[in-house]
C-alpha cells in the first residue's frame, strides 16, 4: 500500500481497495508491475488460475460447514421441542391411557405416582418406556421406586424422575447452540473471503494498458 499512496488515497472506499485491506490482513502477497500513476497497476501475483483455485477452496469449505451447521440446528430444534413433541406422542401411546385410568381408579397407586412425579409425558421415549411401563404394572417395582425416591439424597431437593432428561436436553440445546454460533461465524468469514478473492480476481484478469 505504501508504494502507491495516491491511488490508495483516492479510492479509499472501492471494493478493490477493501478486498486488498482483508487479503494483507491474512497474510496474502501480492507482486504487481507499476503503471500510470493514480490508475492501479497490473497484478502478476496471484494469477487468475491461483484466485480461482482460493475461491473454489474457500467455496467447498464453505458447502461443508454449511451441513454441519445444517446438522447441528436440527439438533438444537430437537432438543428445544423435546418437551413439546414428546407431549403430543404420549396421547398415542396405550399405556399413557392405562396410566391415567389407574389415576383416577387406583387411590395407592396415584400417592406412589405423585411422590415419584412420574413422567409419563415422556412414555414416548424409548429410554423412559420400559421404565414407565414397569411402574404401571408392577406393583413391586413400583413400590420400590417410591421408596427410592423418597428416601434416596439424589432425589432429596428434586424429587422428579424427568429432571435428568430436562438437564440433558438443556445441554444438548447449549452445545448445538455454541456449534451454531461457532459455525456461523466461520461461515460468514468464509463468505466475506469469497468475496474478497473474487474481487482480486476481476483485478488480475484486467489487461494492462500500453
Amino acid at each position: 500500500m505504501e508504494k502507491f499512496p495516491l491511488l490508495f488515497s483516492t479510492q479509499e472506499k472501492s471494493r478493490r481497495l477493501n478486498a486488498l485491506r482483508r487479503y494483507f490482513a491474512k497474510r496474502g502477497v501480492i507482486s504487481v508491475e507499476s503503471g500510470e500513476v493514480g490508475k492501479w497497476p497490473e497484478l502478476v501475483y496471484p494469477d487468475p488460475m491461483r484466485l480461482n483455485q482460493l475461491v473454489s477452496d474457500a467455496t467447498a469449505l464453505k458447502k461443508n460447514l454449511e451441513g454441519k451447521h445444517s446438522d447441528w440446528k436440527k439438533e438444537y430444534s430437537k432438543a428445544k421441542n423435546y418437551a413439546l413433541v414428546n407431549s403430543v406422542k404420549k396421547f398415542s401411546h396405550p399405556l399413557y391411557w392405562k396410566h391415567l385410568q389407574k389415576q383416577i381408579t387406583d387411590n395407592d397407586y396415584r400417592k406412589d405416582s405423585n411422590k415419584v412425579r412420574l413422567p409419563v409425558h415422556l412414555v414416548s421415549d424409548p429410554k423412559w418406556e420400559p421404565m414407565i411401563r414397569m411402574f404401571v404394572s408392577d406393583t413391586d417395582y413400583r413400590k420400590q421406586l417410591a421408596q427410592t425416591v423418597e428416601e434416596s439424597p439424589v432425589y432429596s431437593k428434586d424429587k422428579r424422575l424427568a429432571r435428568h432428561s430436562e438437564n440433558i436436553q438443556e445441554l444438548r440445546m447449549e452445545l448445538s447452540g455454541g456449534k451454531l454460533g461457532e459455525l456461523g461465524e466461520k461461515i460468514g468469514n468464509l463468505e466475506k473471503d469469497i468475496s474478497m478473492y473474487s474481487e482480486v480476481l476481476k483485478w488480475a484478469k484486467e489487461k494492462p494498458r500500453h
